[in-house]
């Protein structure tokens, strides 16, 4: 009789144990899961916190891009309109000389008067471009420069450097500091002397 209570005590105290471990163990595990559960949360505000920054950032780019086109268009909204006005100056330009040219009229007083009015046009535009920021491309007598000059032929010139403009064939312009059209130029270059030019006439003619 003794012996079944020992023995029922120790059943009851090892389940009581049972029992315990049981519970520490789901104790742990209800542990680790809230930790799991705090890591998330952490991961997902500094996952927003993220977005947000990029976001900002975003907007920050946008804003300096449209403050730049918008100053950009302040600046040169009439770019292409300038680019276009620039044709009544050649225009100008041509009708000139078709007029000089012409034997006809050659000497006579509406040929003056006619130039003199050309000259007033002309001066009223160029008042009007100096304005807008928009000026011509200094040439004559400079050295080329690519960046305003286009050269289209060599003139030989022994008392200018090579490579300095000598001729003026179409006027540049720039507005403010960006360039309309390149002017185009002849330049100087070295004159060649009286053997040298006969033996490359000879060479050319050899070659045809």
């Amino acid at each position: 009789m003794e012996k079944e209570q020992n023995q029922n005590l120790d059943n009851n105290s090892s389940e009581e144990n049972d029992l315990e471990q049981t519970q520490k163990e789901s104790n742990l595990e209800n542990k680790d899961e809230n930790q799991i559960e705090e890591k998330s949360s952490d991961e997902k505000i500094l996952e927003l916190e993220d977005k947000i920054a990029r976001t900002f950032a975003e907007m920050e780019n946008q804003r300096r891009r449209f403050e730049k086109e918008k100053e950009e268009a302040y600046e040169y909204g009439g770019f292409s309109f300038a680019k276009e006005a620039l044709n009544l100056i050649d225009n100008l330009e041509r009708s000139k000389k078709i007029l000089e040219n012409d034997t006809s009229l050659k000497d006579t007083d509406a040929l003056k008067k006619t130039l003199e009015h050309f000259e007033i046009i002309n001066k009223d535009l160029m008042s009007i471009f100096s304005k807008n920021n928009i000026k011509p491309v200094e040439s004559l007598n400079q050295k080329l420069n690519p960046n305003f000059h286009q050269a289209m032929l060599e003139i030989e010139d022994d008392s200018k450097e090579p490579g300095t403009i000598v001729q003026e064939i179409q006027k540049g312009f720039v507005i403010k500091d960006r360039l309309l059209r390149p002017a185009l130029v002849g330049v100087s270059k070295k004159t060649l002397n009286k053997d040298k030019k006969d033996n490359k006439n000879n060479e050319n003619l050899e070659k045809k």
